[in-house]
């Protein structure tokens, strides 16, 4: 069950940078304690940015963030020990073994050490076998696991996760994915930027769209699949059609295929879709209209948020 408290509260946030680059563009977000939030946008739209922003990496230019009810232009000492971030690079300390660079990094924000605490982390990432091996040896996805396991060495409450998965295979994505949802069970709240569209299906509860450094939409991701979803069927004729039967003319169809196919594209991701689309099929027996085939799909995620993201582009 999801808290309706803020962790997160953005309002304004604006980075421009030095000749004129606006990275993030009076952005407005909110994030709930113990959500999983997923970050969707193209390379360049701001996700990055906001993140570092938030981890006292990038100075705003204007606007204000608060976390855990902490201004964080005036409280950062009180906010940031409770941030853990997973950065997109892999730099780290290539040549320090795995067991004392996680410690080390607890040490970093005045934690004392706490050995069942590591190996408890290194251990649930599939790290402990590792321990003891230089992290310049370890494969690119193992490496990615010492980034999230030093995050979560001093045990933050709020953790952001940019682009976790890249690079790694897609085995050790899926593992990545239920890592994710242990800290979710532990309480901790996940904020994730990825290019993967299957994760923010796979694993968040809201969605939010970013490019040109703004907001484009935040929804829960299944109001968001209900409300932008659509059907798209494409019904395969016995007989090519010259033009479309009046009896077709309240349906979203065209011919495609040289008359060889009616294409239905319509629905509202509640059902609609399916239910026109069988509607359709009826009126296609009584105009004496036969038919071949019919394949019919769901709008994904994906179809949505390149929608959203070809509209913005438009507008702009």
């Amino acid at each position: 069950m999801l808290s309706s408290d803020p962790i997160l509260e953005l309002e304004g946030l604006t980075k421009v940078y030095p000749g004129g680059l606006k990275a993030l563009d009076n952005v407005d977000l909110t994030i709930r304690r113990g959500e999983i939030f997923a970050l969707l946008g193209p390379n360049g739209a701001g996700k990055t940015t906001l993140i570092g922003a938030v981890c006292g990496l990038v100075r705003p230019t204007s606007g204000t963030m608060r976390v855990f009810g902490h201004d964080l232009a005036t409280e950062w000492r009180q906010a940031r020990s409770r941030i853990g971030l997973v950065p997109q690079e892999l730099s780290t300390d290539m040549f320090e073994p795995v067991k004392r660079a996680v410690a080390y990094s607890r040490g970093l924000f005045g934690l004392p050490p706490n050995p069942e605490r590591i190996e408890e982390i290194l251990r649930s990432l599939s790290l402990w076998e590792k321990r003891d091996e230089r992290i310049m040896a370890l494969s690119g996805g193992m490496k990615r696991r010492v980034l999230i396991a030093k995050a979560l060495a001093h045990e933050p409450d709020l953790l952001f996760l940019d682009e976790p998965t890249a690079g790694v295979d897609v085995e050790l994505r899926k593992g990545m994915w239920r890592i994710i949802d242990q800290m979710r069970e532990r309480g901790v709240t996940v904020i994730l930027t990825t290019h993967y569209i299957e994760e923010a299906e796979e694993m968040a509860d809201r969605v939010g769209i970013i490019s040109g450094g703004r907001i484009l939409m935040v929804d829960e991701k299944d109001a968001m699949m209900s409300r932008l979803g659509r059907t798209e069927a494409h019904i395969t004729l016995a007989k090519p059609l010259d033009a479309l039967p009046a009896a077709l003319g309240h349906f979203p169809v065209e011919l495609e295929d040289g008359g060889n196919a009616i294409c239905y594209r319509g629905g509202d991701g509640t059902g609609k879709g399916k239910e026109e689309v069988a509607a359709l099929t009826k009126a296609l027996i009584a105009a004496g209209i036969d038919y071949s085939g019919i394949d019919t799909r769901e709008s994904s995620l994906e179809d949505i948020f390149v929608t959203l993201l070809g509209e913005d582009e438009d507008a702009a």
